[in-house]
């Protein structure tokens, strides 16, 4: 490995994207500038977290070199610990601290987030606030202000009709359910609905499902790729610790005092 390579590889960053249908990864350097190849495996189907480290020890086995993790995950996360992932194998994740296990794995600290909120960071202008909405397996949201990550909250799951949630109303089990002129119209009542009640000042619509949205547009919402929001891994490491915003050591580090 040559001079230059271990220079980076000291401040380049592994960047995760898990989702309800693949999981992402890709090395940036600390600008959020690709480093290696972006690359995904399928998400194992009602996956454990067991069989979901199985999937990125493969997926991340051939990316090298780098110092520090960002993974974003599709649930609710505090301090390094799962609450939710009800996308996942929903009975298994509820404080399970997988930023622990991930750092132990390989050595390396962790920062992890919800997904949504990982997107947000590298998608963003950074004034005014601004929301991010991530139309895939479930329904992610992200709130920001002034570029830094609010309080996370899980949006998803508020009731939107008398036995549907904003995941059961506009998830991907929706669109394949009811159809993509059906999925459009809920999708222009949730917008609807997010602009009385957050009043933003930019909306981005992301995720698997938003090259789908066949309808005009204000002129503050923008549909975004996944990989508008690859800089969201190196953002976090930028980021100061804050709410959800929490480093997680390898133990064999801390043990040692470091």
């Amino acid at each position: 490995m040559s001079n230059t390579t271990k220079e980076q590889g000291n401040t380049n960053i592994l960047s995760l994207d898990i989702g309800g249908t693949s999981v992402k990864a890709c090395i940036l350097t600390k600008d959020g500038e690709l480093f290696s190849e972006y690359t995904k495996l399928p998400t194992p189907k009602n996956a454990t977290p067991e069989a979901l480290i199985d999937v990125i020890s493969e997926l991340v086995a051939d990316l090298t070199p780098f110092s520090k993790i960002a993974i974003g995950f599709p649930g609710y996360v505090k301090c390094g610990v799962v609450k939710t992932g009800v996308n996942l194998a929903k009975s298994k994740w509820p404080d399970y601290p997988l930023a622990q296990a991930i750092s132990d794995l390989f050595d390396k600290p962790v920062r992890l987030i919800n997904d949504a909120d990982q997107q947000a960071l590298g998608i963003v202008k950074g004034k005014g606030f601004e929301i991010v909405l991530t139309l895939g397996t479930g329904f992610g949201t992200s709130l920001t202000y002034d570029g830094e990550l609010l309080p996370h909250l899980e949006l998803a799951h508020l009731p939107v009709s008398k036995n549907k949630d904003y995941d059961d109303y506009i998830g991907d089990r929706a669109f394949v359910k009811e159809g993509e002129k059906k999925w459009n119209e809920r999708l222009q009542r949730i917008i609807g609905i997010y602009k009385t009640v957050f009043n933003y000042d930019e909306l981005y619509l992301g995720g698997g499902n938003a090259k789908h949205i066949n309808f005009e547009l204000d002129s503050n919402i923008h549909v975004v790729s996944n990989r508008d929001g690859i800089k969201g891994g190196a953002k976090l490491w930028d980021a100061t610790e804050k709410y959800h915003i929490f480093t997680t050591y390898p133990k064999s580090h801390t043990q040692n005092g470091k």
